[in-house]
């Protein structure tokens, strides 16, 4: 699917499906086979048990608002299959400078007048400079002073890094594991999958709560999908923030041609997201505008109390404010108030 060319760092062997399973089975935990079970139930026992789960870990029943902003847009040298700001896809996404300081702040002031609890700042890297570190850091140490939670997704980290940023005060890191271990390659081969989960580590040595999910409907079975949210649920502690993405094919990219996985299947997984992860926010995240009003109900029925909200993700368009907004009031849901980053224990 995707062409390989010479990568900055040796990709660790591909290992086989039973040394996955074997693998996650002994983290404790979640299990593969019971994620799977999950997965299998009736939709209707499904939905009552994440229902159940939600309302014991969120009696509020609150969504939080964040909004998204790519400070850094295109000319990534990754080849993600989904992605339309790799460098190497002829897509309608041109490489773009980092914006300027006064630019992103004048984003945070009109995503938290419109209603936003956090802010996510997004830069199209492989992996920051260390001057891009100094940069970002000022953007976070602004954005706080508005009284916003701060996110940031910049690639890959290294531990100073990621100390770095929170020292600033950045409250979450965005890393996403994006899939199953042993669909990975399927989709990105020049960064690996140790790759992912050592930033992830790095995030939490610097004290930051970390936001990881990934990306359902890029061709992966319902297994990859199950063994996907095993990894997350049995990270220790599993993340604070789990965006769930549904794809959108963008022209230009491998995946492109994708066909669209079936909508009740995403349902099931943001149901089983719930379940397996109770305390975290479970975020509904690109894709929402092709999924529709009773499917984006449905989601929140399963324990979604997260969205991405604004006209834009990154590069993927997002429904309106206004539109979520009534979409929100129609369902009885109201948002979250408060600005104080929740950590699991």
């Amino acid at each position: 699917m995707l062409d390989t060319q010479t990568v900055e760092k040796p990709l660790t062997q591909v290992k086989s499906k039973a040394d996955l399973r074997k693998e996650l089975d002994a983290a404790g935990g979640w299990t593969v086979a019971q994620v799977e079970a999950l997965f299998d139930l009736p939709f209707n026992e499904l939905m009552h048990r994440a229902q159940e789960t939600h309302k014991a870990y969120f009696p509020e029943g609150d969504v939080e608002l964040a909004t998204l902003l790519s400070i850094k847009t295109g000319g990534c040298p990754e080849d993600c299959g989904y992605c339309p700001q790799a460098a190497r896809y002829d897509t309608d996404v041109k490489a773009e400078k980092l914006m300027g300081l006064e630019e992103v702040l004048e984003a945070a002031k009109a995503a938290k007048a419109a209603g936003s609890n956090r802010f996510c700042m997004g830069a199209a890297w492989r992996e920051p400079k260390d001057r891009d570190i100094e940069k970002v850091t000022a953007m976070i140490k602004g954005v706080k002073a508005l009284g916003l939670e701060t996110c940031a997704t910049l690639g890959m980290l290294e531990a100073d890094q990621a100390q770095a940023l929170s020292d600033a005060g950045l409250d979450f890191y965005n890393h996403n594991l994006d899939t199953s271990e042993d669909f990975y390659r399927s989709v990105i081969s020049t960064r690996g999958y140790q790759d992912r989960l050592d930033t992830i580590s790095h995030v939490r040595s610097a004290g930051m709560s970390v936001c990881c999910g990934g990306i359902v409907g890029m061709g992966e079975s319902r297994e990859q999908r199950a063994a996907f949210l095993t990894r997350l649920a049995n990270l220790s502690p599993y993340p604070e923030s789990v965006p769930i993405n549904h794809l959108v094919p963008v022209a230009g990219t491998p995946l492109a041609e994708q066909k669209p996985l079936d909508p009740l299947e995403f349902v099931r997984t943001i149901a089983v997201a719930r379940i397996t992860m109770p305390k975290a926010r479970v975020r509904l995240s690109a894709g929402r505008q092709e999924l529709g009003r009773a499917v984006q109900a449905m989601c929140f029925l399963a324990g979604a109390n997260s969205i991405f909200y604004g006209e834009q993700l990154l590069t993927t368009g997002n429904p309106e404010a206004e539109q979520d907004r009534e979409l929100l009031a129609e369902l009885g849901l109201k948002t979250k108030q408060s600005c104080k980053a929740e950590v699991l224990v």
